[in-house]
């Protein structure tokens, strides 16, 4: 039974769903009339319907569970917390054993020297905390007009008002009013779709540093501006990973101007780019550095700032002069999900999964790579454990299909691997892959068989409706 068919009446889950149920990122209109995809369980990396119907997880959910969707050790560990402390709050001076165990084990693993863990509950709420404390460090310093932030066009870094202006997506800002003043956004370094004719990497990336200078400039210099947020690989904007001598260009750019570097780790992190930290892939040296989804394998809500000593003692120096550091969140460093996230943390140490991804990477990277002859297929891109195939209505040209809605034809390719048992996910006619870093190598060739299905469906789609001449 496809979704479509599916009966709305009397108390379904659906019908109860479509009745009841907010969903985010979901055109309201549609889903009223086609209803939700009810998932009931999870077992390794595949997830079940509630019409029994098996999926392959090929976006480890939302890009985060990296042990996939069954795991005793974490329930148990949940449940004995839930016995012993089900909940406590870190204001005012109060502290609890799993926090504090939690914020020493992560500082070990950071990828340079950091002086202080702080905790929240998703990857937005950390990016909007860091919002918060350049704006409250250069309060500190006496430098107040030091307060703007340069992210990037096709970053991603959340959805609070904060984070949500830094997130460099059309539909995250437009009928929200955002971004918020202050936020400025530069470039995409995207060598595939933004490189100018006859230009190599290196100059497209000398090219990105040169305009981030310009808009440092335009934006008040170093007077103004105070810090620069970069996930190491973008996710959300389409898996797009910079060329190399990118980071030591921007990176340099903005130590001329005395700027903070922020690494959004939300997605990279925990092994996702071969490393534990996409920093460490990248050759990236964090002020400030963010981590959620994988950091708890995302059996429960969990979020962390890192801190370095710089930033730690303006902001100890201003919570000294108020009274406070006047930030935080009920449930910063909850009990549950910051022992969940520690016993998550063993258990990659235990069964050596950052090695493991480490050696499924080239597995991966061969399974990308030979798309790169699909008809439909123009750029085939992928890091460590994650990747993306871009889809196009003409390789020589690179030109995108105008089909209707932007991402149409990339929608056919995932509408298709979700009939086959397949998720992945369209990102404007790029297709993204990401599973649970568990994955194994037959698991990884039944994932791509799939996809190259869902490929040569879309294509036999597209020429039928007139759509693709190649």
């Amino acid at each position: 039974m496809n979704d479509v068919s599916r009966s709305f009446r009397g108390n379904s889950n659906a019908a109860r769903d479509i009745a009841h149920h907010l969903h985010p990122y979901t055109n309201f209109k549609k889903h009223e009339a086609t209803g939700p995809l009810t998932i009931v369980r999870g077992r390794g990396i595949y997830v079940v319907d509630d019409d029994g119907k098996e999926y392959i997880e090929g976006m480890a959910g939302l890009w985060s569970a990296a042990l996939g969707f069954s795991n005793e050790r974490l329930a148990t560990v949940a449940y004995e917390q839930m016995k012993q402390l089900p909940f406590y709050h870190a204001f005012n001076q109060r502290s609890h054993e799993p926090a504090i165990n939690l914020a020493e084990k992560i500082k070990s693993m950071a990828p340079v020297e950091m002086s202080k863990v702080f905790f929240a509950n998703s990857g937005s709420e950390a990016n909007d905390t860091v919002v918060k404390m350049v704006w409250y460090m250069n309060n500190a310093l006496g430098r107040p007009q030091k307060k703007k932030i340069v992210s990037r066009i096709k970053g991603y870094h959340g959805i609070t008002v904060a984070s949500g202006s830094l997130t460099g997506l059309p539909n995250n800002h437009r009928s929200f009013d955002l971004p918020i003043a202050g936020i400025v956004h530069t470039g995409c370094p995207h060598y595939y779709r933004f490189g100018a004719a006859g230009e190599s990497e290196e100059q497209f990336a000398t090219r990105c540093a040169e305009e981030l200078e310009a808009l440092i400039i335009k934006e008040g210099g170093a007077d103004q501006v105070a810090a620069m947020i970069c996930e190491p690989v973008m996710g959300a904007g389409g898996v797009i990973v910079p060329p190399k001598g990118y980071y030591e260009k921007i990176q340099a750019v903005c130590k001329k101007y005395d700027m903070l570097f922020v690494a959004d780790e939300v997605i990279c992190g925990f092994g996702r780019t071969g490393n534990v930290w996409g920093c460490q892939t990248m050759n990236i040296k964090p002020d400030i550095l963010t981590c959620a989804k994988a950091l708890s394998a995302s059996f429960l809500p969990i979020s962390a700032v890192m801190i370095n000593d710089k930033v730690y003692q303006a902001l100890m120096m201003e919570s000294d002069k108020i009274g406070t550091w006047g930030h935080g969140f009920t449930y910063s460093g909850h009990p549950v999900a910051a022992a969940v996230a520690l016993e998550a943390q063993k258990i990659y140490d235990e069964i050596d999964l950052f090695g493991h991804a480490k050696r499924m990477t080239p597995v991966f990277h061969k399974h990308i790579q030979s798309f790169a002859d699909h008809p439909l297929v123009g750029e085939a891109m992928s890091v460590g454990m994650v990747g993306a195939l871009e889809v196009v209505a003409d390789k020589k040209t690179k030109a995108a299909f105008e089909i209707g809605a932007v991402g149409a034809a990339g929608t056919k390719v995932a509408n298709h691997a979700q009939a086959l048992g397949l998720f992945v996910r369209n990102m404007g006619d790029r297709i993204a892959v990401c599973p649970p870093l568990i994955i194994n190598e037959t698991e990884l060739a039944d994932l791509f068989g799939r996809l190259r299905q869902s490929l040569d469906a879309a294509l036999a789609d597209l020429k039928s409706e007139g759509h693709f001449k190649g």
